[in-house]
C-alpha cells in the first residue's frame, strides 16, 4: 500500500469509529508496525488533521472533519459487490433491497471505467437451497435491535422442548446456512443464543432497556471470546 493511500485509510478508519483506536489496531489493519503508525498519525496532526489521543491509549479523529470523496479500488469494489449479492441471497427483503440500492448509488458515482468492473465482476453469490427458512419478521428484529425494545417469542429447542422468552435484542449473526440471534435473555437471566429458524410469534413490545453493565453487547462479545 502507497504511503499516502494508507494515510487517508487511518484518517478513514477513524473516521469510521466513536471509540479511541490504538496504534496496535490500527498497524494490524494496515499491516504495518505500530512505529509506522506512530510516524503517520505525526504527519497528519502536522497536515492539521484533526487527530486526538496518544501512544498507549488510542487516537480519535474530530467528528467535524470531512474526508475527501470516496475512490475505490477493484479490489474493493469486488468485495463490495460479492458483499452486495450475498446480502440479497441470504438477508431478508428489507435489507437486500437497501444492498442493491447501496450498490446503485456508488455505480452512479464511478468513473467509467470503475463502473464497468463493478458491473462485470466475476464474484457471484447466487442463491441456494440450503436457506434455512424463517418464519418471523427478519427486518422487525433488526430494527428493535436498534431502538432497544425487547423482543417476545416462543422459542423451540433441539430437542423440541418449546418455551416463551422476553429477551433484550443484541445482535445477528450469519453462520451459514443459519442466522443466530443473540440477547439478554430476562427468563434466563442470562445472554443467550437463539436460532431464527426456530422462533416463532415474534413480537417487538413497547417497553424499551438501557445498557447496563454486564447485559451489554461488549459483555456478550467478551463472554463469547
Amino acid at each position: 500500500m502507497r504511503r499516502a493511500d494508507r494515510l487517508f485509510r487511518i484518517v478513514e478508519y477513524l473516521k469510521a469509529r466513536q471509540q479511541a483506536v490504538t496504534a496496535d489496531r490500527l498497524a494490524d489493519e494496515l499491516e504495518v508496525s505500530a512505529r509506522t503508525i506512530y510516524r503517520d498519525i505525526a504527519d497528519l496532526t502536522s497536515s492539521n488533521v484533526p487527530i486526538v489521543g496518544e501512544a498507549g491509549v488510542g487516537y480519535t479523529l474530530d467528528r467535524h472533519y470531512t474526508v475527501r470523496p470516496l475512490i475505490f479500488d477493484l479490489e474493493e469494489l469486488d468485495a463490495l459487490a460479492l458483499g452486495a449479492q450475498m446480502v440479497d441471497s441470504w438477508g431478508d427483503r428489507e435489507i437486500a433491497r437497501s444492498a442493491r440500492r447501496a450498490i446503485d448509488k456508488i455505480t452512479a458515482i464511478l468513473p467509467d471505467t470503475l463502473r464497468t468492473e463493478i458491473l462485470q465482476t466475476a464474484l457471484f453469490s447466487p442463491p441456494s437451497q440450503a436457506k434455512v427458512p424463517i418464519s418471523i419478521d427478519f427486518s422487525a428484529l433488526r430494527r428493535a435491535i436498534r431502538t432497544h425494545n425487547k423482543v417476545q417469542f416462543h422459542y423451540r429447542a433441539l430437542n423440541n422442548k418449546k418455551t416463551q422468552r422476553i429477551v433484550r435484542p443484541l445482535c445477528l449473526a450469519f453462520f451459514g446456512p443459519v442466522w443466530l440471534f443473540a440477547g439478554w435473555c430476562e427468563s434466563r437471566n442470562d445472554f443467550r443464543n437463539f436460532r431464527l429458524d426456530r422462533m416463532s410469534r415474534l413480537r417487538i413490545t413497547d417497553q424499551t432497556f438501557i445498557d447496563e453493565a454486564g447485559k451489554r453487547l461488549i459483555d456478550y462479545k467478551r463472554r463469547q471470546a
